[in-house]
């Protein structure tokens, strides 16, 4: 029996390719196995190749695997593309309709299954991904009764009959592989599974979840890949809990609408991409200049411009930390985990509220779109911190002077009071002003309002800004990174330690401010330090450069075709780097 399983499915965009893979992720998660999917999908919205592969382990997995064991093909490009992933012990099943072909030096056997012709027969060519899964079903000796409340679940709505012609064709396509394998059927057999029951999302409905637990009540987006699943869950979400969404014509209008809406007292949001993060540039300035909470979730993938919409990259780091003109205290945090997006959603809205001002809770593609078993999230652990909001009575003052809503406190943190509080009026502009709020342009009050400002950073509360497993005091190598390199790293690290490599690893959550006492200790103590991340420049190497220094061994691995790291390449570039 195998311990790990890597299974892809691939075709045209359109085709029902998705739901393929996510039936059979379903099933397999409900078994109580340990999913990791990632979509490899073209940028329109029918046509183009699209790919699902999905690794299955009884234990916990976070990365994507180096090589394949299934492929499930509905064309030739499929094969063509994939093939070489296959491990010799891997097999295609490819759809019969296209007549496909092996490739010459494929050694995989390659059976053709006539899973169009067998979903007409049945009444729909729809269901020939259904025909699919029972072949499936046959390599990994599956009763066909595993799919049946994933079948009720999804299609149950269209009645009865729907459901049996599902569950017809998943048997029609096991009993045909069983004959086309002979004594070869269940040879892919996973080792078992716990059966426990787990939830399966991807990071952005993590992260969606995290700002309902939060407490947020109001979310103004401009729909954009592949941040755009934020909203759709909320939209089905909010409204149950008095809360609402608004697609608003642009990311500015976004951005605006939550300042404005976390200035009446709600706590609000936006989430948006690179592009739409280039558009709110003027809107967080404008957040950090009138300290008024903002949360911003930044899904990265390819850029500049349009870019590569539905492609992995990490290259917004720069952007966050100094795209607006002017300076501004701002928070940015790089969850890498479903259980992180969750919890640090939370806290950035705590944060936003408590210190009264931008926080940005970045996420790139493969974090957001990725999808994978995660254990129930403990909502004990929720804390919701509001920070400095008067709901005290305000005494008149007696010279009618308005409240002082920007007053130079020790902590730099000013008392915050929502509108209609009686005697708490005062101005709220976005040119420099004094501690009510009034225009002023005089230096002694600029230097004063500035460092009020910054001063508030002092008073951060972040849970672990760094992800640690350091087991060696002095290290080979240190292996650095953030977002969803940490599935690979993490396996990288492993591996390399069992070859005799003294290897930790720091995975960075906190950006900025930059968690400096947290790092330079790890960097001191490694011999060579590795900084792994999807962008060209090495924008997160540079950041700990300008931090900590280190020049003299950071070293960087950097990928920017628009693919997420695998396991085996990482490791492969970690022992070249350290000859």
């Amino acid at each position: 029996m195998l311990h790990q399983l890597s299974w892809k499915v691939g075709g045209q965009q359109g085709e029902g390719i998705e739901s393929t893979g996510e039936i059979f992720s379903m099933a397999m998660n409900r078994l109580g196995y340990f999913l990791y999917g990632y979509r490899h999908f073209s940028s329109r919205i029918k046509g183009g190749h699209t790919n699902n592969k999905i690794t299955v382990r009884p234990t916990e997995v976070r990365s994507i695997a180096d090589d394949l064991d299934i492929l499930v093909a509905f064309d030739q490009e499929t094969i063509d593309v994939n093939y070489k992933e296959l491990t010799e012990k891997g097999i295609i099943l490819a759809d019969a309709k296209f007549e496909p072909v092996k490739p010459e030096d494929s050694k995989a056997p390659l059976f053709a299954v006539p899973f169009t012709e067998v979903a007409a027969e049945l009444g729909t060519t729809l269901m020939k991904n259904m025909v699919a899964i029972g072949a499936t079903a046959s390599l990994l000796n599956l009763e066909d009764a595993v799919f049946q409340n994933v079948v009720d679940d999804i299609f149950g709505k269209k009645g009865e009959e729907v459901v049996q012609k599902n569950m017809e064709a998943i048997a029609r396509g096991h009993d045909m592989m069983n004959e086309l394998l002979g004594d070869r059927v269940g040879e892919w057999a996973l080792a078992p599974a716990d059966g426990k029951r787990r939830m399966f999302m991807i990071g952005n409905d993590a992260v969606a979840l995290g700002a309902l637990a939060a407490g947020t009540r109001f979310m103004a987006a401009y729909p954009i890949t592949p941040a755009s699943e934020i909203m759709e869950y909320l939209i089905k979400k909010l409204p149950k809990f008095g809360g609402a969404v608004i697609q608003t014509e642009d990311e500015i209008a976004a951005a605006t609408m939550a300042i404005g809406a976390n200035f009446g007292g709600v706590r609000s949001f936006t989430a948006s991409a690179g592009p739409g993060l280039s558009l709110m540039m003027e809107a967080i300035g404008l957040s950090g200049m009138t300290e008024q909470p903002l949360v911003v979730i930044d899904t990265q993938r390819g850029g500049p411009s349009t870019g590569l919409p539905t492609k992995q990259e990490q290259s917004d780091l720069m952007a966050m930390l100094y795209g607006t003109h002017g300076e501004i205290p701002k928070v940015v945090i790089a969850p890498s985990t479903m259980e992180e997006a969750f919890f640090d959603t939370i806290q950035a809205f705590n944060i936003a509220e408590e210190l009264q001002l931008p926080v940005i809770l970045m996420t790139d593609l493969q974090l957001s779109l990725g999808k994978q078993t995660v254990e129930p999230f403990d909502y004990n652990k929720i804390e919701i911190r509001r920070g400095k909001i008067v709901t005290d009575d305000i005494e008149a003052s007696a010279d009618k002077a308005y409240f002082k809503r920007y007053e130079d406190t020790e902590d730099g943190i000013s008392p915050r009071v929502l509108p209609g509080h009686l005697n708490g009026i005062h101005h709220v502009t976005g040119v420099e002003h004094d501690e009510t709020g009034k225009p002023s342009e005089a230096t002694g009050n600029r230097r004063a309002q500035m460092d009020k400002r910054f001063r508030k950073l002092e008073a951060l509360k972040f849970d672990t800004p760094v992800y640690k497993n350091t087991p060696h005091e002095e290290a080979d190598v240190l292996l650095v990174g953030f977002n969803s390199t940490r599935g690979a790293i993490e396996e990288v690290q492993e591996r390399l330690n069992a070859q005799g490599m003294k290897v930790n690893h720091a995975h960075i959550r906190l950006i900025h401010p930059f968690p400096s006492a947290e790092m330079a200790p790890l960097v001191a103590k490694a011999k060579k330090v590795i900084v792994v991340e999807n962008n060209y420049t090495g924008q997160l190497a540079n950041i700990m450069k300008m931090n900590i220094g280190g020049h003299d061994k950071i070293e960087m691995i950097t990928k920017y075709n628009g693919t997420p790291f695998l396991p085996g390449e990482l490791e492969n570039r970690v022992k070249e780097l350290t000859r």
